[in-house]
C-alpha cells in the first residue's frame, strides 16, 4: 500500500510539474504592453521642439506581464525570470540611445540588443541583432571554470552581433568587441550607457567615456529589446533620439512584426 501510495504521490507532482510548466509557456506567449521612455526627433532636439518627445511602447515577445514593473519613480524593474526579451513596437535605424540601469544581484546578466529582428528561432529565448552586455561585475566570479575566472572583458560593455547578424569587432574578443577601459560600478549602482547607432556602426559609452564598439553590421534596421536574463535589474531615463535614415538595403532590414 506504502509503494502505491508513493507512485500515487510521483504521479500526481508530475501531473502538476506539467501543469505549471504549460502555464509558463502559455504565461510567456500573453499578449501585453508599457509604456517605457521617450523618443524624440535630432530635428526636433535642434530646432528648439525637444518638449515633443513621445512615450516608447514595449510589446511582450516571450516573457511574462508579472517580470516588468515601472514604479511611480520612472524606473523599470524587470525580475529577470523567464529569460526572454520584449521589444520596441517600432524599429529604429540610425539613433541615439541613452539608458541608466543597475544590477540588484550579484553576477546579475542582462542587456540590450539593438536592430533586432525581435523573433527568437529554434530553442533560444533571445532574438538576432547586435547585443550592448550589462553583466554584474562579480559575473566573472560567479561563472569561474574549474577555479579560473572568466575574463573581465565580459562585464563592461561588450558588442556583438548575435542570432546570425556579423558584425567587425572594434576591439577584438573572438567575435565580440570588448571595452577598451572597465568602467562599469557593481551591484546596486547606477550605470550609463550612451550608444551611438549609425548606419551599421555602434558607438557605446560607459559611464561617461566611448570605450567600445562595432562596425559593419549586416543588419543595420530593427527593434530594440530589453532583455530579462536571470536576474533582478533595473533600467531608468531611457531616451532615444532618431536621426536622419541611411542608405539600407531590404536585406540589411529586420522583418516587420505586427503589433
Amino acid at each position: 500500500m506504502k509503494r502505491i501510495s508513493i507512485k500515487r504521490k510521483f504521479a500526481h507532482l508530475s501531473v502538476l510539474l506539467i501543469v505549471l510548466t504549460a502555464y509558463q509557456a502559455d504565461a510567456q506567449h500573453e499578449a501585453f504592453e508599457f509604456e517605457f521612455g521617450g523618443e524624440n526627433t535630432w530635428e526636433n532636439m535642434i530646432s528648439g521642439k525637444s518638449g515633443e518627445e513621445s512615450t516608447i511602447k514595449w510589446i511582450n515577445v516571450n516573457t511574462v506581464k508579472e517580470g516588468w514593473t515601472v514604479g511611480e519613480d520612472g524606473v523599470l524593474v524587470n525580475l529577470g525570470h523567464p529569460i526572454g526579451v520584449v521589444r520596441s513596437e517600432k524599429q529604429y535605424e540610425n539613433f541615439i540611445l541613452h539608458v541608466e540601469w543597475r544590477h540588484m544581484e550579484a553576477g546579475g546578466n542582462s542587456g540590450i540588443f539593438a536592430w533586432s529582428g525581435a523573433d527568437p528561432k529554434g530553442k533560444s529565448p533571445l532574438p538576432d541583432g547586435v547585443e550592448i552586455q550589462m553583466l554584474e561585475l562579480d559575473w566573472v566570479n560567479i561563472n569561474a571554470k574549474d577555479g579560473v575566472q572568466q575574463p573581465i572583458a565580459y562585464v563592461h560593455g561588450e558588442v556583438w552581433g548575435v542570432g546570425g547578424v556579423v558584425t567587425l569587432p572594434d576591439n577584438p574578443r573572438g567575435e565580440r568587441s570588448k571595452s577598451l577601459e572597465n568602467r562599469a560600478k557593481g551591484k546596486g549602482e547606477w550605470n550609463t550607457y550612451d550608444v551611438v547607432c549609425v548606419d551599421g556602426v555602434i558607438k557605446l559609452s560607459v559611464n561617461g567615456k566611448f570605450v567600445n564598439g562595432i562596425s559593419k553590421s549586416t543588419q543595420k534596421k530593427g527593434y530594440l529589446c530589453l532583455e530579462s536574463e536571470g536576474a533582478e535589474i533595473h533600467f531608468r531615463n531611457l531616451k532615444v533620439i532618431e536621426l536622419p535614415p541611411g542608405v539600407t538595403s531590404a536585406e540589411q532590414i529586420a522583418p516587420f512584426l505586427s503589433n
